[in-house]
Parts: C-alpha cells; structure tokens; sequence
C-alpha cells in the first residue's frame, strides 16, 4: 500500500510516542537526570494527546492491513494516553530526587511505561489478529520489568516472576485461538473472519473452541474469574504508580479490543460463548466483592475491586446490542478517573520511597487529621468506585443497568446490584477508616517536595472531575456517543 499524509497524521498519536521513547532512551543515554526524563516523557504524551485532534479529521481510516484508525481507536488512545500521563506523574513524585528517594536507577521506569503505553494504542487500533498480538505484547513485556521494578523489594519481584509466567500462559492460550479461528475462517482480520463465521447461521466447532481460547488468554490479562488469582499479589507487589497503569491503562487497552473483535463477529454473540460470558461476568463480579470485603490491604483490595468492576462491564458486553458499546465507554472513562485517584493516594503516601509501599489500611486511620486533602480525594474516589450518586461511578454504572434492562439480562442485573451492595460495605469500611481519630502514636509524616505537590494537585483535579462527571455528564456522553456511535 501507499502512504499518503493523512496515513502520518493519523498515526501521529503512535509516531510521537514511539519517538518519545526514541528521545528518552538517548537522553538517558547521554546523561541520567531524574527530573529531565520526567520533563520529556510528559512533553511527548501531551503532543501525542494533541495529535489526536488532527487525527479525528482524517479518520475512519485503514492504516495497513493491520490497523484501523478510527473515532473508537481514538477515544481509547486519548484515555490510555491520559492514564499514562497521570501514571508519569506519579511516578515522579513515587521515586523522589536525590538520597531520599528510589536506590536504583529511576530513569528507565519511564521508558517502560511509554513503552507499554505504544502497546496498547496498537492493540485498540488493531483490525487484524496479528496487529492485536503485536500490540499486546508491546504492552505486556514492558510491564513485567515494571511490576518488579522495585528489585530490593521480595514482594516486587515475586509479582513481576508470577506476572510473566500467566501472562505468557495467557497468550499461549490466545496464539492457539488464533490459530483455530485462521483454520476455520481462512483470514486473520476481524472482517474477514466475522464475514466467514456470518456465511454459517451457527459457527464450526473449531471456530467455537477457537473463540474460547482466545477469550481465556484476553480474561487473564482483564483478570476475569477462574483467571484472576495473579491480581492481588501483583497489584501488591508492583509499585504503586505501576500499579495504577495495570488497573487503568493496560485493562483498557485489552477491554477495547475485545469489543470491537466481538462487534465484528457475530458469532462471539451467539450460543455457548454468550453463556460462557454471562458466567463468568456474574463469577467475577460476586468473587470480586466478596474476596474484597476480608482485605486489609488498600492494594489488594483495590486489586479485587477491578475483578468485579469488569465483571460489570461483561454485562454490556453479553447485551451487546443498543446502549452497549456507549455504556462500555463511558464506564472505562468513570473506572479510569477513580482508579488513578485510588492509586494516586497510596503513592503519595508512598513518597518519599522507604521499604514497602504504604497500602496497609491501620496506615490510613486517621489520615484525616493529618493529609485532609488526600483523604478528600480518596474519600471521593471510594464514593466514586461503590457507585454513589453525584460521582463518576454512579453515571457509568447507571448506564451498564439500563444495557441490562435493555437487553433483558435479568441474571446479570440482579448480580450487579447484588455486588454493589457487597462493594458500598468495603469502600465505606476504608472511608471511616480514614476519618477515626487517632490513637496515642506519634506519627512523621514525610516532608512535601514539590514533584509530590504536583502529585497532588492533579490528584485533586482528578477528584474534581469524578464529582464535576457526576454531576454533570453531558461532556462526557456526548464524546463516547461521537466516538463510538459516530453522532
């Protein structure tokens, strides 16, 4: 094929990216300097933000056999983009400067996360079983050295080994879908193989078992029930800025490919697979709550907490028809801002780095009476995540029951509402931990720098827009309807 201008401008948001990456890794090359790499890393993501705009103009467009560069991709790259930037942010404030902060190298911690982050923008794009596996492994390899980064620490490096022995588990499971669903469609791109399995009212058994395969190495990486017992303990042990690209960045990218390859093919909507789906969305979403509500650790409880709320989201996924693809949007949006401010807290309280990260909740009692405003926002964040109203969590979850009621999944609805009651318990639990008046222990707490100011001030900007997004949605439906309706 030719490439024209318009093939470069809407590829923009991966091009910068990718020289991003180029830039930092001759920057630290040249000279290692903290603060510089951060300056960098941020200037690329907000220009890759930026290029989306011009994209938008010339897209839909099919940019290779592999990738398809249109309003969906768009919205998901704009998402992973702004999660990564986020996640840089804290990052920066997580490893502080000088003798007080990280032993090791700090540098390349930023060069794994813009690496994984050019991962998931080719998997969103992706319109060919090839594209989809080179963007997943262009995500997940990065991610390993990222979960173990902290290689001092016993934990780091247990959730980075155990991370990369499932994760690679999981695309062996994928590969051999893959290869199941060429034989029987004789194509690998998900037009061609949804207009092979069309052509049949009911799909070949190997395309059936090729699908399922495909789904359980997708399920590990989303940590969907029986594929979720990896997420505690990396959540756990992975740094706290790391951790929130796992909840945030790295979930979506897999989740929204995972609907457009289902849109395309007809046959994931039908028979077995459809009642395979509604099991395990209805597993993960009681699992989830139910193994959260014995947690007193802040990260795995957050980590069991994501295990339902995309139990949620297969809701949309099995209805799949009307307001699905909508709800599927707006909730990756409303999870997105709350996770980060989540994450965002346990790293600034993390900050400067010493030994283990502080995600046990006896660390939060009383948070209150010592860091108000990061208690504000966690307190927002959890009212955000139990789905209470005038949140960002209430909006999305509110649209993922009317898909429900829509599609008449009956089952699936009342297993929502079931797990959000589990889940108001929990979230409430850390919130008056938060607000208890403090025993006797006289507590030091680390002395402000301004990379965890920064930190800060976007955290409350992130609390702000969870509540603004609650209040007022309109902004927000209005960019999912455009980007996945094309109104």
């Amino acid at each position: 094929m030719e490439f024209t201008i318009q093939h470069f401008i809407a590829l923009a948001p991966l091009l910068i990216t990718s020289l991003t990456i180029v830039v930092v890794m001759l920057a630290i090359a040249w000279r290692r300097n903290h603060s510089q790499t951060f300056l960098l890393s941020c200037a690329g993501l907000n220009l890759a933000l930026l290029s989306i705009i011009p994209a938008l103009k010339v897209a839909p467009l099919a940019v290779t056999p592999l990738m398809m560069i249109d309003d969906f991709a768009l919205l998901y790259i704009a998402l992973i983009l702004v999660a990564t930037l986020a996640c840089v942010t804290l990052a920066h404030a997580y490893l502080g400067e000088g003798g007080t902060g990280y032993p090791g190298n700090r540098e390349e911690l930023y060069l794994l996360i813009l690496l994984a982050a050019a991962g998931g923008i080719v998997l969103v794009s992706a319109q060919h079983l090839a594209g989809l596996f080179i963007g997943l492994e262009l995500l997940s390899i990065p991610t390993y050295g990222l979960v173990a980064y902290a290689f001092f620490n016993k934990r780091s490096l247990e959730a980075g080994i155990k991370y990369m022995v499932l994760s690679a588990a999981g695309s062996a499971f994928l590969l051999f879908g893959m290869a199941l669903l060429y034989a029987e469609a004789g194509s690998l791109s998900f037009t061609g193989i949804g207009h092979a399995l069309a052509t049949t009212n009911m799909p070949a058994p190997i395309a059936q078992l090729g699908l399922a395969m495909m789904l359980i190495g997708l399920a590990f990486k989303l940590s969907l029930v029986p594929f979720h017992l990896w997420t505690p303990d990396v959540y756990e042990g992975a740094p706290a800025p790391v951790a929130a690209f796992l909840a945030t960045a790295s979930k979506v990218a897999v989740f929204a490919v995972m609907v457009r390859l289902f849109q395309i093919s007809p046959a994931a909507n039908t028979g077995v697979l459809s009642n395979v789906l509604t099991v395990i969305a209805i597993a993960s979403i009681l699992f989830g709550n139910l193994l959260a509500l014995t947690q007193n650790n802040l990260k795995r409880l957050l980590g069991y907490s994501s295990i339902a709320h995309f139990g949620y989201l297969l809701i949309a996924l099995v209805a799949s028809k009307g307001l699905a693809v909508e709800a599927i949007g707006v909730y990756l949006v409303t999870y997105v801002i709350t996770s980060l401010g989540a994450f965002g807290v346990i790293t600034l309280m993390s900050s400067p780095y010493k030994g283990r990260d502080a995600d046990a909740l006896y660390e939060y009692r009383g948070l209150f009476w010592r860091r108000p405003y990061l208690t504000a926002v966690l307190t927002v964040m959890m009212l955000s995540l139990a789905g209470i109203p005038l949140t960002a969590g209430f909006i999305g979850k509110f649209y993922i029951i009317a898909t429900g009621v829509e599609a008449h999944e009956w089952w699936l609805v009342a297993s929502l509402i079931l797990g959000s009651a589990i889940g108001v318990f929990y979230y409430l639990r850390v919130m008056v931990t938060l607000y208890l008046i403090e025993p006797n222990l006289r507590r030091v707490d680390a002395e402000l720098h301004w990379e965890q100011k920064a930190g800060g001030v976007m955290l409350l900007a992130i609390a702000l827009l969870a509540f603004f997004l609650g209040v007022y949605p309109q902004p927000l439906l209005t960019l999912v309807q455009h980007a996945v309706l094309g109104v």
